[in-house]
């Protein structure tokens, strides 16, 4: 969400903006290139999870709708992300900023926000669709 919204559709958010601001082509260049090693790196860890979901699952539960569950773990996982990210990268380490203008702080400070609220539905909707993973026997749903 972070890299397709942020970085590619509005282009406010670039990996490295802070450290080497995109003013010349060059620099644009070279934050392009990071943000897609950045974006490689965390759908790997996506397919990674899904193959260990299926991997670890049974074809007889995948017919009873479990997409609650899942919907909420993505929405935890991008919620997670961007708090995570936004504070290490942006207020620890200082590598860029969400917006680059003459005060980013209100930018930086609503994408941590977000970072909750993706966090808060994420939790609510694994809780309203629980579900009991033993690596063993697969998913069981309560």
């Amino acid at each position: 969400m972070d890299g397709i919204v942020f970085h590619q559709i509005i282009q406010w958010h670039n990996m490295l903006s802070n450290k080497v601001p995109p003013v010349t082509m060059t620099a644009m260049k070279y934050n392009m290139m990071w943000d897609g090693y950045f974006h490689l790196f965390t759908w790997v860890l996506t397919l990674t999870g899904i193959l260990l979901t299926i991997l670890t699952s049974t074809a007889k539960e995948w017919k009873k709708n479990i997409s609650g569950f899942f919907s909420g773990a993505f929405l935890l996982g991008w919620g997670l992300f961007n708090l995570v990210e936004g504070f290490i990268n942006h207020q620890l380490l200082g590598l860029h900023n969400v917006r680059e203008a003459a005060d980013p702080t209100l930018y930086n400070i609503a994408f941590l926000f977000s970072g909750a609220v993706l966090i808060s539905l994420g939790l609510y909707l694994m809780k309203k669709n629980s579900l009991q993973i033993d690596l063993r026997k697969g998913v069981k749903l309560h």
